[in-house]
């Protein structure tokens, strides 16, 4: 693990006493949940910049103690030390933080939304850190137990899927020009009977080529409409969760 210790990302000292917490059920996984610039995976620094500033609104504006998480994972697959192991967190709601430690992830609900490979294996690397040191094998999003949507659709999609990871060198299959759009518009509506055919699965797939979590099952449901929205942000296109013809082109 790629550890970066609070003395190297010149973490400011606590304001006051840090709880300690020997064991807890598990880990719960957050992110940042505002806008996190793309710029952040292009050099490390900047997210070393970012961790201090997380550090500074929450002993600031939010008058805490410290940096609210254990452990924040960059895009680089750096795992930041924040309050560190085996101590009580300030993420997971009131009344939660004795149940697991907490782990963010440096992506936003705009701007840099997609983890990276590399980030994916950091956070396995962050969860196995902290199991070595009192965690359970519970693995949760901050939204189980607590109204939120952090950690935001892609990440709690990957947690439910198992957390898989994908090779870093394997390049996000492209093509130079997409294949026609099938002519129909995909969308889902609660209620009523979902979509199913060969063009949903074929763009399940290339969600999937692109690395965000979904299965290619040919049933354009609540999950296919959330992928899309999220692609559709990221694209600064119309999120509406429908794919229609323009959807469609910015998959390619």
């Amino acid at each position: 693990m790629d550890l970066v210790t609070r003395a190297e990302w010149r973490a400011r000292s606590p304001r006051g006493h840090l709880s300690p917490l020997p064991s807890a059920r598990g880990t719960k996984l957050h992110y940042v949940g505002s806008f996190v610039s793309p710029d952040l995976a292009k050099s490390c620094s900047r997210c070393l910049d970012t961790v201090q500033g997380i550090q500074a609104y929450h002993q600031g504006t939010n008058r805490w103690t410290d940096i609210a998480y254990n452990l924040l994972v960059c895009p680089h697959g750096r795992v930041f030390e924040g309050r560190g192991a085996r101590i009580l967190s300030a993420a997971n709601g009131p009344g939660l933080n004795q149940g697991h430690y907490a782990i963010c992830a440096l992506l936003g609900d705009r701007g840099l939304i997609q983890p990276t490979a590399a980030m994916l294996r950091g956070i396995h690397d962050a969860f196995a850190y902290l199991r070595e040191r009192g965690a359970g094998r519970e693995v949760r999003g901050h939204r189980d137990g607590y109204s939120t949507t952090c950690p935001g659709p892609v990440l709690y999609r990957w947690l439910q899927a198992g957390m898989p990871l994908a090779d870093d060198t394997t390049p996000i299959p492209r093509t130079p020009s997409p294949p026609r759009w099938p002519g129909r518009y995909l969308q889902y509506r609660h209620g009523q009977p979902m979509q199913r055919g060969q063009d949903v699965t074929a763009w399940q797939r290339r969600l999937a080529q692109l690395r965000y979590t979904i299965a290619a099952d040919g049933i354009y449901g609540a999950t296919s409409a959330a992928t899309t929205r999220v692609l559709q942000r990221a694209k600064g296109l119309s999120v509406d969760g429908v794919v229609g013809p323009k959807t469609w082109a910015a998959a390619w």
